[in-house]
Formats: structure tokens, sequence, C-alpha cells
């Protein structure tokens, strides 16, 4: 027997209305049974297609989901980290006796706020230093201008105008601005007008003073020694651990510095600087003599000489080699402020002078010894001469510039002994003028016949003076570069404005474009709440449906 239930509201609708009940024609139960067979098979067939939107939905709002995760994931997670590059720096070292141009390189990310320079890139301007140019200033962009033609070719045409060019002068136009100001205002602003009409990014010209200049040689010669960074296994760039500094020495035309860090720096707030290099700070003492440059010590030789001889005319110099003679003019012994107190009342500009070499090594030493005043340092352990503070000289040092170029002249480069430079010397300054070619590298008598003086005179400086030893003499190395870079102060000086020169981000390259990644996040997260929302409300119909398809009363089926 089969019974079927009719829904409450037909019930209550029959119940209710009992006059169309009994006037209404009456069905058999077979007919009622068919009706509502029919009525279950039309709701099996919308409750199928219900069933199959719901999982199509089901699906889609998977999907979406899906695609939303993968496309963040690939956007994050596949960025191309593109390095910014190379940076470059120009720096014109202009020294008394000549100018270099100094091309420099460091990657556009900095280390610790410091970049990591390297030169690419060294020219040497024709004629002699800037402060030469005095009375012609005009004419001191020619020379420059060759040499700044041959660096346009080494740096990316494109980064002209954000490289930036400095120009820093040392002894030889410190002296000229003491001696005539105006001179000195005039030669730096015919350079600088010659770089503004350059595509390169001039930072302006500056005279540094005698301890930047120390300073900056120190920091040079510790940076290529790698004393301030090193690569470790992985190529990175570290700080070396328990690394120990190396002291600088440094002999120009017209100064010379000292530079080290002692154990002691003493009540010397005057001589010592701080220096910030890649996340550390040293206190270096520095101290510069000015007027005791090479170039200028030489003229004092000779001025003392001719003060001291009979015939004004003609004097022998006993560091000139045997045989070689030349001719200078008082204005060339007197006309530096670093002689001109010798300079004779009456003095004539014009009046000439025959210089000629006795070759003679005991009376040179003899004579160099006077260029120093070490009177006031006697018996003082903390005093180099002239009553100039210095403490005790500690560890390795680097002698470079002219010291390096004297030694090679002798033969001898890196690390000896005291005895076999003082051999050396003495050979070199017992010769003939016509000798010399056969003895020296490379041979020039602008400066092949000032060796034997050289010699002496750094052996005054540095035994008598910074109070070397021939016990600590070993420790000092005499050397001219590193790995191809030249130990001077520019590098130094590039090394510290480095730290004023923001670094650049990275540029990152996603995989998508942002308006792409945009639209499409967008998109999917828009079909995934509709999915969602049809799901819910599919949700709600069907228990609504459910409710409704209770049936209250059965009817048998005979």
């Amino acid at each position: 027997m089969v019974e079927c239930r009719l829904p409450k509201d037909m019930e209550t609708e029959a119940s209710n209305r009992p006059d169309r009940a009994a006037n209404a024609p009456s069905l058999n139960k077979k007919e009622m049974f068919t009706a509502l067979s029919r009525q279950s098979c039309e709701h099996t067939g919308s409750r199928i297609l219900y069933k199959m939107s719901t999982i199509v939905t089901f699906v889609f709002l998977l999907l979406s989901i899906a695609i939303i995760v993968t496309i963040t994931l690939v956007q994050v997670n596949r960025k191309e980290v593109l390095l910014p590059g190379l940076k470059y720096g120009i720096v014109l070292d202009a020294g008394s006796s000549r100018t270099t141009v100094y091309v420099y390189e460091w990657p556009a990310e900095k280390e610790n706020n410091t970049g990591v320079v390297s030169q690419t890139f060294k020219c040497n301007v024709k004629g002699p230093g800037i402060s030469s140019y005095a009375s012609n200033p005009q004419e001191i962009t020619k020379p420059i201008s060759d040499c700044m033609n041959k660096v346009m070719e080494k740096i990316p045409l494109h980064l002209y105008t954000t490289t930036p060019v400095y120009l820093g002068a040392t002894a030889g136009m410190r002296l000229l601005r003491l001696q005539n100001e105006s001179a000195a205002h005039e030669v730096l602003q015919s350079i600088q007008k010659y770089f503004a009409a350059l595509s390169f990014e001039f930072r302006g010209t500056q005279i540094i003073t005698g301890q930047e200049e120390g300073v900056y040689g120190w920091i040079t010669a510790n940076y290529l020694m790698g004393n301030f960074l090193e690569r470790n296994l992985w190529r990175a760039w570290v700080h070396p651990h328990g690394a120990e500094t190396t002291g600088a020495l440094d002999l120009g035309g017209a100064s010379t510095q000292i530079s080290f860090i002692p154990d002691e720096t003493g009540d010397t707030t005057n001589s010592t600087l701080p220096v910030q290099l890649y996340g550390y700070e040293y206190s270096v003492y520095t101290h510069s003599f000015q007027c005791y440059g090479r170039d200028e010590a030489e003229k004092k030789l000779l001025a003392l000489i001719l003060q001291n001889s009979g015939d004004k005319s003609r004097i022998n110099n006993p560091c000139y080699p045997r045989n070689y003679k030349t001719v200078v003019t008082t204005k060339y012994l007197y006309g530096s402020l670093c002689t001109a107190f010798l300079r004779p009342e009456n003095d004539n500009p014009d009046q000439l002078v025959n210089v000629t070499g006795s070759g003679d090594p005991a009376l040179c030493r003899e004579a160099v010894s006077k260029l120093f005043d070490f009177a006031s340092c006697r018996g003082k352990e903390d005093c180099s001469f002239n009553g100039v503070y210095q403490p005790k000289v500690k560890g390795n040092f680097v002698a470079f510039s002219g010291f390096y170029y004297t030694v090679n002249a002798l033969n001898l480069t890196g690390e000896f002994s005291l005895a076999d430079f003082n051999s050396s010397m003495w050979t070199l300054c017992s010769q003939n003028w016509n000798q010399l070619p056969y003895m020296i590298p490379k041979f020039d008598e602008i400066y092949a016949k000032s060796y034997c003086f050289s010699a002496n005179y750094i052996y005054y400086l540095l035994i008598h003076g910074y109070k070397f030893s021939a016990e600590t003499w070993p420790q000092i190395r005499f050397q001219k570069e590193v790995d191809n870079s030249s130990i001077a102060w520019s590098l130094g000086y590039m090394l510290s404005l480095t730290n004023m020169i923001p670094a650049e981000s990275n540029v990152i390259l996603s995989p998508m474009s942002p308006s792409l990644f945009a639209g499409l996040l967008l998109f999917f997260t828009a079909v995934a709440l509709l999915c969602l929302i049809f799901l819910v409300y599919s949700c709600v119909v069907s228990r609504m449906r459910k409710n409704a398809c209770h049936v209250d009363h059965v009817f048998p089926v005979e």
C-alpha cells in the first residue's frame, strides 16, 4: 500500500472552504496519486539542476581563489632585482708641480654609507701645477681639456650629468693664496668656468688643508691595503677582523705629511682628526709641514748656499752631480713664501746665478741638515722638528709620491734596510752627470739632477725628523700603487666625499605591471565574491524548499 500526504496548506485551505470542497468534482485516489507523482518528478528535476549549478559555482569559487593566490605569489616572489650599476667620480689632484686627473667608480649601492671606490683611469695634465698660472690663468684650461677629452671616453655618455667632478688643490695653491689671494681666486675661477660648460656635475674647487691632505693619503693607503674592507668567501665586503692600520708618508713638491694612529694621542686635539669610514671611527694623528716638500726644500738649499757664498753669481751645489751645470734666477730662488725670508734687501729678481754640481755626498748631507730646526725638539721624544708635536711612530708605514720616486731612482723599492739605502745614496751622489743616464731607470734631467738631494733630504726627514731608526726603517714600504690604483690623497678624498653622495635604490622588475596585476586581482576577487554569494543564496533556498516539501496527510492506494 502506498500512502501520500497532502501539504498542510492544502489541508487547511480544504477545511476552511467546505462548500468549495463539497461542490468540487470528486477525485479518486488513483488520480490524486498520479498528480502527486508528476509533481514529485518535476521537483526532482529541478533539484538535479540546482545541484549541478551549485557544484559549478563552487568550482569557479575554488579556481578564483587559486588564481588570486597564484598571481599574488608570482608577483611577490618572482621579482627581479636590478642593481643600480656603477657610479663615477672625477678628482683633479692640483698639486704644486703638476695636476693629475683620476677617474673613480663604485657600485651605486653603498657599503655602510661609503662607496667601494676603485680607480679606473689616470691622466697627467701637461705642464706645471695650477699655481704656476697665476699671471695667465686663462691658459690653464687647455692642458686640462686634453685630459678631460680622454676622461669622457671612459664614462658612459648618459652618466655625464650625474658624475661629480672635484678639484682639490694642495700646498702650491695654499702658498699662492697666502702670497696673492686674488691671483689664486682667478686661477680657480678660470677652472670653474671651464667645467661649467661641460655636462658633468662640477662640485667646485677647493684648496684643501695640509691636515686634510695627510689624512686623505692615510685613507687611501689603508683602503688599498684592505685594512677597511675585504672580500670574504662569498665575495661580500666585510670588515677584516683584527686588521691593523698602516701609517702614511707623503712627500709632495711644497709640503710633506705624516699620518698614523698612535698608541696615545696626548694633548693634541689640533693634530688628531676623526675619520668615519665603513661604520668605524678612527682617530688619526696627522701633520703637514708646509714648505718642506721636495721642490721648496731644494730652493731653500740653493738660497742658503747663495747666502753663504762670496760670489752671488756663482755657487757650487754638493748635492748636484759632478759636472752638472744650470742657471737660475734669484726670482726662482726667492719668489716663494718659503724662501722669501732669505731674500737680500738689494735683490734683483732678474739676476742670474750659475750653479755647478760638485757631487760630494758628505757635504750634501751636511747642507741638507741645515734645512731643519732639530734644536727646538732636542730632548723631547714627542717632537719631530721645528717644535712640532709628534707621538712615537708605531707599526708599518707606506711611503709614496716623492718618497717612492726617489728610492726608485736608487734602484730600490718595497722594503729594505737603512744600510742599503745609505749605500745606494752614497753611490748615486758620487757619480758624474754623464754616468747617471746609465744608473737611473727612467732618466729625466729635471728630476735626475736632484735625486741625490732628495735621497739625503728623505734620510734627515725620516731619521732625525720623524724619529725612525735602523730597527724601524724596514717597517717603511716605499710603494707607488696597489692593484693599479695610485697611492695618493685623491682616492681618500673620493672615499670621504662618497659619504655625501646618496646611494641609489635597487630597480625592482615585477612579472606583471602594477596595473595588470591590480586588474587581474580585482576581477578574480569579484568572481569569487559572486560565487560565494550565489552559494549562500542557494543554501538558504534549499533549506526553505526542504521545509515546504513536508506532507502531513497520507493517502493509501488500493
